[in-house]
């Protein structure tokens, strides 16, 4: 920007004065108000009294004052009037000026972009009423499978072709889930699912370039129904796409996951659901639960175990429900692992089955090459039940922090 021509430079300046209604407050170290100008009655600030506390006559700034770093930023401000703004703060010796930047525009754009993604939740359950026509048409099939005994050569081929419409579903569940990452931290995860198409999905992706968002999911029952169902929600979580929801916030994401998929609406299928958003610069790890198992959080050194499990009913049983959201801060060295069900609630061949604890010491069993691989682990799952696969799907993601 230096090397631009003053003219130049007096351009950008009177388009960004023009166009984003640049107005400004100056607060000294009492907090009151000490001047202000610019385009304040874009923002309805025209009725600022001098001399007076700065907070009772701009709400906005609640919470924000004092400042905790220098220059500070907040974007999209909601204002009177249905204005939006990006706040920006510098404190220069005992005066702190507070400059404010129309935005609206950009905000009107991203609810229209909400409202397509709404649009897509529609389709979604168009699907979902395809799908039951679909289970309808397989119940036809299977009694026309019945009267026909006779042809066993069409009820093989019939069942071929099933068999490949099934493991097709499970590749593309499978082609969702997120890669493995190691930068800024490792994360990484093993699935099988059982011999029926599950209703298991996750993932992992960035928010913004400082929040981590965390997932799993379990659809109640198998079948083409459940699978669908999960990867519904798994596109709707990866895209962001619930309106008028912050997905820094775990609480307000499964409130309005509760409000979207009502099991009556949904063929009665419901699905608990356990999010997480950590945050590496501060380590900290705001986390809500939906019926889910908890996640379980081992230090690698000791091997102790802290199991991370807010309550709250599953996703879809009862409208209008109240989550909790937790925070935590994760000390170095610290594994978190994101489980389903099937991952522990296993049967051994003797007909017992394994308990949470003896499962989580097989977990946190540490080799001398150092943690359990996951592969490993399911692996001992399969030789205490003594079957080729588990019952249920083996669902599980560890980050190391």
């Amino acid at each position: 920007m230096e090397a631009l021509p003053a003219s130049v430079t007096e351009r950008l300046r009177v388009l960004t004065h023009g166009e984003r209604a640049v107005a400004y407050l100056q607060i000294d170290a009492d907090l009151s108000l000490v001047a202000a100008g610019g385009r304040l009655d874009n923002y309805g600030l025209t009725t600022l009294r001098l001399g007076e506390p700065a907070l009772e006559q701009a709400f906005f700034l609640e919470g924000l004052l004092p400042l905790v770093e220098n220059p500070y930023f907040v974007p999209s401000v909601e204002l009177a009037g249905g204005r939006a703004a990006n706040l920006h703060f510098y404190l220069e010796t005992d005066t702190l000026w507070v400059v404010l930047l129309d935005v609206t525009a950009e905000r009107d754009a991203t609810r229209r972009v909400q409202q397509k993604a709404y649009e897509m939740t529609l389709l979604q359950e168009k699907e979902a009423l395809l799908n039951r026509q679909l289970e309808a048409a397989n119940a036809a099939l299977r009694a026309t499978q019945r009267e026909l005994q006779a042809s066993q050569e069409a009820l093989v081929r019939t069942h071929q072709r099933l068999q490949c419409e099934l493991t097709e579903a499970a590749l593309y569940v499978r082609s969702l889930l997120p890669a493995p990452m190691s930068h800024p931290f490792v994360a990484e995860w093993y699935f099988v699912p059982s011999t029926e198409l599950g209703g298991d999905a996750f993932g992992y992706h960035w928010i913004d370039p400082d929040h981590f968002a965390i997932y799993l999911l379990d659809v109640c029952g198998h079948g083409v129904g459940p699978s669908l169902f999960s990867v519904a929600v798994l596109h709707l979580l990866q895209a962001a796409s619930l309106r008028d929801v912050d997905f820094r916030h775990p609480a307000q994401v499964l409130s309005a996951l509760n409000d979207t998929y009502q099991m009556q609406s949904n063929s009665d299928l419901y699905f608990t659901l356990w999010y997480g958003v950590y945050q590496p610069a501060t380590r900290r790890l705001d986390f809500a639960c939906a019926g889910h198992p908890a996640a379980v959080l081992v230090d690698l050194r000791s091997g102790d175990v802290e199991l991370l499990k807010p309550k709250g009913l599953p996703i879809g049983l009862m409208p209008d429900v109240t989550y909790a959201c937790e925070t935590i801060r994760v000390p170095p060295g610290r594994y978190l692992h994101l489980l389903s069900d099937g991952a522990f609630e296993v049967q051994r061949a003797d007909g017992s089955a394994l308990s949470f604890s003896e499962f989580l010491k097989l977990m946190t069993h540490t080799p001398q090459e150092g943690q359990i691989e996951l592969r490993q682990l399911y692996e001992q799952l399969v030789a205490l039940r003594g079957t080729a696969t588990l019952e249920d799907d083996f669902s599980i993601m560890r980050f190391a922090f």
